[in-house]
């Protein structure tokens, strides 16, 4: 067996130099971020460093090193940068063992930046078929079907869908891409309730959104005048609150109103780039308000959702709505599996590249 280190600017040139080196029937063992070698690792430059694997060849074929700047060499003997041999395993028998096709969907998936465990999840649902082939519609369709618990989908909405979350999130913006497909998709007028003394500019937009797509309005400072506002509401009932990075005791108040109301369902909203410590303190501090689902906005200011999908996953909670965009009311979906597979994928998915 022969094992190599390829180096290169992203895992896709990584795993074409690495075919051209090894050929078609290269394993991928790991690939991973590390420092450029030479003196721009010195000043913070990363590059992909993937190892793979391949039948040994023949003594005496030409093998050139390229590296991540285009250079070739042969390399004389083991180094960071030059290929290094290691015997194979042997099996029980005594010939030597391939390595599982699954280790490298696993790679793969790791770099495109899914954490370790959803990674090995997903390998695992594939057949061992699937795993030698790697096409995109695979992984999407293995990844889809272990993130399924965590997809809310189409849900039918409840008599109140209350929205809280830190400031900045987009939590007024995502209910009126809400209430604006709903009106133009199904021809619902959902009321919309602005929970919120203090924001007097999210009011008024709050407002603008609600004369635009023709539904009810209501502003609610208190618990008291939230409790009438509900009170008079017909249809569905959106709810805007103010956005503090630790919910207040009126904003307690005002989710205690609507625990006493029959149908509430309480979203927090969370932008896509919020890193996983920072994720798992606000479900910490927002636990008070019981949120049943996360809504995930900001995802086109976001490298990876990953994150932020590991903590949702480890509180069993269910992802509602995904937003990428300030258009309304387009750039807003439902979570559905498929819809957060390919938000979980994004742009670093390696469509069509083998990984046997």
């Amino acid at each position: 067996m022969h094992v190599k280190r390829v180096y290169a600017s992203s895992v896709r040139e990584a795993l074409a130099s690495a075919r051209e080196q090894l050929g078609e029937s290269a394993l991928v063992l790991s690939t991973e971020l590390v420092p450029s070698p030479g003196w721009r690792g010195w000043v913070g430059h990363r590059v992909v460093r993937l190892t793979a694997a391949a039948e040994r060849r023949e003594s005496g074929s030409p093998e050139a090193w390229t590296d991540a700047f285009g250079s070739s060499s042969k390399p004389h003997a083991p180094s960071p940068v030059a290929s290094v041999d290691r015997p194979a395993v042997a099996a029980p028998d005594g010939r030597p063992s391939r390595p599982d096709p699954r280790a490298g969907v696993v790679a793969r998936l790791s770099a495109s930046g899914l954490s370790g465990p959803l990674a090995e999840a997903v390998a695992a649902e594939m057949s061992e078929a699937e795993c030698r082939t790697g096409t995109d519609e695979a992984l999407r369709r293995a990844l889809g079907a272990v993130i399924a618990p965590i997809a809310g989908g189409a849900e039918a909405f409840t008599r109140y869908e209350v929205f809280v979350g830190p400031p900045g999130v987009g939590k007024t913006t995502t209910i009126a891409k809400i209430a604006a497909q709903a009106c133009a998709n199904h021809g619902l007028r959902l009321n919309l309730v602005a929970a919120d003394g203090f924001r007097a500019g999210a009011i008024e937009q709050l407002r603008s959104y609600a004369t635009i797509v023709g539904a009810p309005f209501r502003v609610a400072r208190s618990a008291d005048e939230l409790d009438r506002a509900l009170t008079g509401t017909r249809q569905t009932a959106l709810i805007d609150t103010a956005g503090h990075t630790i919910p207040d005791a009126n904003m307690i108040e005002l989710v205690e109103v609507l625990g006493r109301k029959r149908g509430a369902r309480t979203h927090l909203v969370l932008a896509a780039d919020t890193s996983a410590a920072t994720a798992r303190r606000l479900l910490d501090r927002y636990a008070r308000l019981s949120p049943a689902r996360v809504v995930i906005t900001k995802l086109d200011e976001a490298d990876s959702v990953m994150p932020l999908v590991d903590a949702v996953r480890e509180r069993g909670l269910v992802v509602s709505y995904l937003t990428a965009g300030q258009r309304v009311p387009e750039d807003l979906e439902r979570a559905t599996p498929a819809s957060l597979a390919a938000r979980l994928l994004g742009e670093q998915s390696m469509g069509g590249i083998t990984c046997h």
